[in-house]
């Protein structure tokens, strides 16, 4: 595994996930706006949590750079990435990219997550921010997607700062996102 791989936002830095990020993780996907705005991600169990880590998000992270590295189409690989303070290193959330299947395609999305003793401080705008640029600048995706509940002010802040566009309203699982959409050659213009 490519512990080395990681991305400077400044006072944040992302790197790849590691089983030694189980406790922390598992622990902020249990915190109550996580489970509210992002829900499905807080695993029942600290064992399904360590299952996922291993069995998904370790191997997934190295497939797409694989890709990455060998030039190939990353199609539906998926990246996920640890927020950690540049100070400490400190676990503080995660950002990543995959494919949303409840949108057209294309539909690669943007998601991110934070504890929430470090929201509101700016660094997950730096966070997906850092994710987004990498994305672009290495030709890897021309379009990118984010959705928010229309009811959390801070992710539809996050997304809009980040340069994304308000495309509509969508409803999944009986739930109401606001859609965003943000193209690397900046071509696409937003509906509000």
């Amino acid at each position: 595994m490519n512990h080395e791989f990681s991305i400077d936002c400044g006072d944040i830095v992302l790197r790849l996930f590691r089983a030694e990020d189980l406790d922390d993780f598992h622990r902020i996907t249990h915190e109550p706006e996580i489970a509210r705005f992002l829900p499905g991600w807080n695993a029942p169990s600290k064992e399904m949590r360590a299952d996922w880590l291993m069995n998904y998000e370790i191997p997934g992270n190295e497939r797409f750079l694989q890709a990455v590295r060998q030039g190939t189409d990353i199609g539906d690989l998926q990246l996920r990435l640890v927020m950690t303070l540049k100070s400490t290193g400190a676990f503080i959330g995660w950002v990543c990219t995959g494919i949303k299947d409840e949108l057209p395609a294309p539909n690669r999305e943007i998601v991110y997550g934070i504890a929430s003793a470090y929201g509101g401080k700016g660094y997950t705008t730096s966070a997906a921010a850092g994710l987004i640029r990498y994305l672009f600048e290495r030709e890897l995706v021309d379009e990118l997607n984010a959705l928010a509940l229309v009811s959390n002010p801070g992710s539809n802040s996050v997304i809009a700062k980040c340069g994304f566009k308000l495309q509509g309203d969508v409803t999944i699982d009986g739930e109401v996102y606001h859609h965003y959409k943000l193209f690397r050659n900046g071509e696409l213009q937003g509906t509000t």
